[in-house]
């Protein structure tokens, strides 16, 4: 706690308010549901901060401390908690911030309808509460990792999903999300040039073509991300960014591959419409 009052104390607040991410877990939680909520507010620039792992009484105190002093001295902080314990709840309640309470607001509603008493206990979320689906999320990471870019063909049967695309439109941060919070065994296969000669898919995914699912991009778009890599190339270019794109959406045409321009989705917004086009639910 001692380091946060050391980021904290000092820094410039008096025009932008401090939002809080409070958890007796990891915290993943509260900023998931946190920043869902502030993205409706795309105007407002906000200083973020996450404390996680606020297990103790004392340890909520100090967090109080720190919010009030900032409460003193400039705009109002915002506080998202998911704390899951009573008295760490009631503690972080007691602060000068706004206080959303993430969990709590809902607990004793879940508690009546379901005719049983909530656990109490933090790290439900992500930690080993779930142990088989645990243990499928990390088979699911490990796939993922095996078969990305192509680098591996071993066992692609049992592949869920193999997302297709030219360099750098999305697919590794993709696979990676869908393995890591669904579970879902998902390879990628990178498109290149010499691919579009025929129009047809990369053989080695001819008998797969209904686990493909495809992504494009804006030329522009990805022309700056690939100058992020390989400045001033011939493979950043504009003109290969637009042929790229351009063939890869006709070969998914022609081989009924569904596909999204994922140019302006998050990686959150591309694996929900992945798993929703192709049915995958875990």
């Amino acid at each position: 706690m001692e380091d946060l009052q050391r980021n904290t104390v000092g820094e410039d607040h008096a025009s932008n308010p401090t939002v809080f991410f409070l958890s007796d877990s990891t915290g993943i939680t509260a900023e998931t549901l946190g920043n869902t909520l502030l993205s409706q507010f795309p105007g407002q620039r906000l200083e973020r901060k996450t404390i996680p792992f606020i297990t103790t009484v004392e340890q909520a105190r100090e967090v109080v401390a720190t919010i009030d002093r900032m409460a003193g001295s400039g705009p109002r902080p915002i506080i998202f908690s998911t704390a899951v314990g009573h008295d760490i709840r009631a503690v972080l309640a007691q602060s000068r911030g706004l206080f959303f309470d993430l969990f709590g607001t809902h607990i004793g509603q879940l508690e009546t309808a379901l005719g049983a008493s909530a656990s109490g206990q933090p790290g439900q979320a992500h930690g080993l509460g779930d142990a088989v689906r645990y243990q499928s999320r990390m088979a699911a990471v490990e796939y993922a990792i095996e078969h990305d870019d192509g680098q591996s063909l071993r066992a692609l049967e049992r592949a869920e999903l193999i997302l297709i695309a030219p360099s750098r439109c999305g697919k590794t941060p993709t696979t990676m999300y869908l393995a890591l919070q669904h579970g879902i065994l998902a390879a990628n296969f990178p498109l290149v040039e010499e691919d579009f000669d025929t129009m047809a898919l990369p053989k080695p995914l001819l008998p797969f073509a209904r686990k493909c699912f495809g992504l494009i991009s804006q030329p522009v778009r990805l022309s700056q991300i690939r100058q992020e890599r390989r400045p001033n190339s011939n493979y950043a270019s504009l003109t290969q960014c637009t042929y790229e794109l351009r063939n890869a959406e006709e070969m998914y045409r022609a081989n009924n591959v569904p596909y999204v321009n994922s140019a302006s989705m998050s990686v959150e917004e591309i694996s929900a419409t992945v798993l929703q086009r192709m049915q995958l639910h875990h």
